[in-house]
């Protein structure tokens, strides 16, 4: 097998995440080889200057680096180690960069299987959405092992602004980003909340956007999300779904470690009963729309109630 060429990287995942990452790594010089199981997502990254592949196999043939932006762990473990899998045609010393979400015990089998067939692993899941994945400037949680972090440290700097580096054990980095996910479900529950009581009120929303945005109440997951709802807008950039499973892996961790998180919980009770009220697919901001449904409030874009 070919040794791993540091300057080619295979991307697996162009959705909205996944491609602002290849973009980023092509304007870094990298050579960028891109699998996408939407043909159209792939045809968009070639139009930018990429290349595509049929396979993860194919994209991950020869690279140096594999940068997995995938949803979850399955998805992860599929591009890895399912038909045509990337982690067989991995030149042996390349390095595969995990940015899913998951449980870090999911996290840890993956870095075990990888390592054992004599590549490297880096757990680094991403946070910061689509805008900063487009213009590197993301934020990357990772751990594993030093010859990980020296094998995806290029690679890393053009995709993102911070790197935290959290310790040599593949999950570490996992565990991080469910303390993320636990307090930005929160944070996006309790601004539709707020944003659509504040409709309730009668208050001039834009307003009270602005007037939040310059006080102690105002999140980022507020100041960021608020605008869709203001728009009427709720075309995904982080979907509804997301908050289901990730706020469903914090409820089966603090289960697990016998460990409280009512919050979490009624959060995830929202996503799920927007779900199931057809928004799965929809921003995450729907859930004001939910609580506007519920409460009889007329949103922007939205039908009177």
């Amino acid at each position: 097998m070919a040794e791993p060429d540091l300057h080619r990287a295979a991307v697996f995942g162009l959705g909205s995440m996944g491609s602002g990452m290849a973009l980023s790594l092509l304007r870094a010089g990298f050579d960028v080889v891109g699998f996408d199981p939407s043909g159209d997502a792939v045809a968009r990254f070639v139009a930018a200057g990429g290349r595509g592949a049929a396979s993860p196999a194919a994209a991950a043939d020869g690279a140096g680096i594999a940068v997995g932006v995938v949803v979850n762990a399955a998805q992860t473990e599929a591009v890895l180690f399912g038909p045509d899998g990337a982690a067989a045609a991995l030149p042996d010393g390349a390095v595969f960069v995990s940015c899913a979400t998951m449980d870090p015990e999911r996290a840890r089998d993956l870095a075990r299987r990888v390592t054992d067939g004599g590549r490297l692993y880096l757990d680094a899941p991403i946070s910061g959405g689509a805008a900063r994945a487009a213009t590197g400037a993301l934020t990357v949680l990772a751990s594993g092992s030093p010859d990980a972090f020296a094998r995806a440290r290029p690679a890393l700097d053009a995709m993102a602004a911070k790197i935290y580096e959290l310790g040599p054990e593949p999950g570490t980095g996992a565990a991080f980003k469910m303390v993320n996910q636990l307090l930005a479900g929160i944070h996006i529950a309790a601004a539709c909340e707020a944003f659509t009581f504040a409709a309730r009120q009668g208050l001039d929303l834009a307003k009270v956007y602005e007037v939040i945005t310059a006080s102690a109440g105002n999140s980022w997951m507020f100041e960021n999300r608020m605008p869709h709802v203001l728009a009427g807008d709720y075309r995904p950039l982080s979907a509804v779904e997301i908050f289901v499973k990730d706020l469903g892996i914090v409820q089966d961790m603090a289960r697990d470690a016998r460990f409280p998180v009512p919050l979490a919980a009624a959060a995830l009770q929202l996503y799920l009963a927007a779900a199931g009220a057809g928004m799965g697919r929809d921003d995450d901001a729907s859930l004001a729309r939910l609580y506007a449904q519920l409460g009889g409030v007329s949103l922007p874009g939205e039908p009177q109630s």
